[in-house]
């Protein structure tokens, strides 16, 4: 699934009891895509505070997730990018953070369930594979 950027719901919905969505999450993944170390933080908290999972099945969880996606660091130049997509946008830091590691990853497509369906950034669509 080259040039597809996979929002951290997207992955935490392979922990959903909503088979549907479970489902989709487990088709994307199977077929790869990117992820930034945004993606898999945020995916932490959510895991143990949450969701309280024990330690280790978070790193199992992760492991898997990892295995199925390349990974990007967070730098300074995504920071940058996403401070000016913050402001432009109206995005969270946070929401900012995955569009600027999409961008700078080069992805056509972000899948997400929680930003804005159909906004365009350069070269990237936003996407809601639950509809």
């Amino acid at each position: 699934m080259s040039g597809v950027f996979l929002d951290t719901n997207v992955v935490l919905y392979l922990l959903s009891a909503d088979e549907r969505k479970a489902n989709i999450a487990e088709a994307i993944l199977a077929k790869g895509g990117t992820i930034s170390v945004q993606m898999l933080n945020e995916a932490v908290s959510v895991c143990v505070r949450k969701l309280k999972m024990p330690w280790p099945e978070v790193h199992e969880f992760l492991d898997g997730v990892k295995a199925c996606c390349e990974v990007l660091p967070l730098t300074l130049v995504i920071h940058e990018q996403a401070l000016t997509l913050a402001e432009r946008y109206q995005l969270s830091i946070y929401d900012a953070l995955v569009c600027a590691a999409a961008l700078e990853g080069e992805a056509h497509t972000l899948l997400t369930e929680d930003m804005h369906e159909g906004l365009v950034l350069g070269n990237l669509k936003l996407e809601n594979p639950f509809k």
